[in-house]
Formats: structure tokens, C-alpha cells, sequence
């Protein structure tokens, strides 16, 4: 396993971060997951408040309680389930923060979060308002770091100049190169961290039925999941090629990716042994679809 600090912070993450959203409703199964990624060498587990309405956390948590002092645990907070529990709604409020962390602790059977996240946010946002949150649980030591989970320009370039973020996480791949425009560049500049997530694009990459996809269509996803194919062969298969463009990216720490199956971790843990894609395949890849740009929240 490789090892990257995660921007300005103290924490020294594996490049493959096991990303939990993925893992199914039986605990005993997660476990079996969990402790073999430990075993590889993994250290950074992501979940958030909102995955199964808690249960995640709580699943999470049995499973890396034995090994607290091995890893990094990361979660988000933000969305507030209604209370018929339809759906969510963007609460980024100071005492909602505040208030969120308590339960995110007790179902994570932790005393402190080491990377905790704002799971979203809009230009219209109280910003200073959520940084003192974050703030205030750094001094009570409830959280170690703090970041922000966005895709939104000009949400995350409030947060470079307001807050004491060490990372953003943000869906980045060969068809979301969206990131590449302006936010990988500054987040480096930064020395901030970037969380990579969609690295194989809901699996249209891999081996998912092609469907159109953010701007391309789905003739244009097929093309993209050809050409990753192409350089595969006997050096990678397609996941690990799609892996390896995201992490290739020098602003990248690593490449958050979801896991359900013990084969699937291995082989996603196997993609730091592959070879790094050449300059030729890059300029291949980036030649079989035209980069796509943000259209909103610039």
C-alpha cells in the first residue's frame, strides 16, 4: 500500500480509501470486509450521518472499534432527514452541526472523528457560520481535521480563503474531468487534499450497460469505456485503469472508492501494483471524448 498526508493535516492516508456507502446491511459481512482492507493496508474509511439513515456508521464502527487506533475514520453531515423520512433537506446550520456530531460519535463508538465533512453546500450557505462549527469541534476534540464534500467551484474556492479545510472530496474520472478545469490546480496550489470518488463512473467504465452520463451521451459512454478497455489488457483491468487516471492526477490523495465485495477490494487495492498509465494512453483517452466543463456553480 502507498501512503500520501492528507493536505495540511497529520494523517497519513493509504491511496485507496474504502468508501462505505457501498457496504450492504449485514454486519458480520462488513466485518469480514473491513478487516481484510485493514489487512491490505487501507487506513481511510469514509461513510456519512445520511447512509442508511445512520446504520452505516453503526456498522462501520463494530467493525473498526477493535482497530480504532489503525485508522482514519471520515464521515459527513449536513442532511437532515425529514422527519416521514421521504428524503433529506441541506441543513448547514452551526447548532445542527453541532448537535449531528454527538449521534455520529455514538453510532461510530469513537471519542473523536479524524477527517469530519460538510456533505455538499451552496454559494448561499451561512459559510462562516459552518466553519465555526467545524471550529469549535476541533477545539473540543470531537474531530481532528475538517473538510468539505463538493463539486461546486465557487463553494469550494469560499473555503480555501474562509476555513482551515485540509481536503475536499469530489467525483472525478475520465467522464467527469470537470475538476480538472480549475479546482484540482487550486486545491494543489493549496496543498489541500483531494478525495476522489466516481472513479469508474457508476461502473459505466467497467462493465455497467451503457446510459448517458452528466453532459455525454450514450454513445460517447461507450466510447470512453472502449477506450479504457483498450489499455487494459493483461497490465489492468478497466477498474484499476479508471483508478489509475484519477490518482495520476498530482492533486490527488487518493482515489475513494466503494466496495461491496471482498473482490472488488482486492482488486482495487492491487491497482497500486499495475503500471502508471503512459503520457501516450492519457492523450489517448482525453482525445476519445472532449473534456466537459461546470456549467453552474462556477
Amino acid at each position: 500500500m502507498e501512503y500520501a498526508p492528507l493536505g495540511k493535516s497529520d494523517l497519513l492516508i493509504s491511496r485507496i480509501g474504502f468508501g462505505c456507502m457501498s457496504l450492504g446491511d449485514d454486519d458480520a459481512v462488513n466485518e469480514t470486509i473491513l478487516h481484510r482492507a485493514i489487512d491490505l493496508g487501507i487506513n481511510f474509511f469514509d461513510t456519512a450521518d445520511l447512509y442508511a439513515k445512520g446504520m452505516n456508521e453503526i456498522s462501520v464502527g463494530k467493525a473498526l472499534k477493535p482497530n480504532r487506533n489503525k485508522v482514519y475514520i471520515a464521515s459527513k453531515v449536513g442532511n437532515q432527514w425529514r422527519a416521514d423520512g421521504s428524503g433529506w433537506n441541506w441543513n448547514p446550520r452551526k447548532a445542527y452541526i453541532l448537535s449531528q456530531v454527538e449521534g455520529s460519535l455514538q453510532r461510530l463508538q469513537t471519542d473523536y472523528i479524524d477527517l469530519y465533512q460538510l456533505h455538499g453546500g451552496t454559494i448561499d450557505d451561512p459559510i462562516d457560520e459552518t466553519i465555526e462549527a467545524f471550529e469549535q469541534l476541533k477545539q473540543q476534540g470531537k474531530i481532528r481535521h475538517y473538510g468539505i464534500s463538493s463539486i461546486r467551484p465557487n463553494v469550494i474556492r469560499e473555503y480555501i480563503k474562509r476555513s482551515n479545510i485540509v481536503s475536499v472530496m469530489m467525483q472525478y474520472s475520465l467522464l467527469d474531468r470537470r475538476p480538472e478545469e480549475t479546482c484540482l490546480s487550486l486545491l494543489q496550489e493549496n496543498n489541500l487534499g483531494v478525495l476522489a470518488r466516481g472513479a469508474v463512473a457508476q461502473g459505466l467504465l467497467v462493465n455497467k450497460p451503457m446510459k448517458a452520463y452528466l453532459n455525454y451521451a450514450p454513445q460517447q459512454v461507450e466510447q470512453a469505456a472502449a477506450a479504457i478497455h483498450a489499455i487494459s489488457n493483461n497490465k489492468r483491468n478497466a477498474a484499476q485503469t479508471a483508478m489509475r487516471y484519477a490518482l495520476q492526477h498530482p492533486a490527488v490523495t487518493a482515489a475513494v472508492a466503494g466496495l461491496s465485495t471482498l473482490q472488488q477490494l482486492e482488486e482495487a487495492v492491487r491497482t497500486l501494483e499495475t503500471p502508471m498509465l503512459t503520457q501516450e494512453e492519457i492523450t489517448m483517452l482525453h482525445g476519445v471524448v472532449a473534456a466537459n466543463t461546470y456549467e453552474q456553480h462556477r
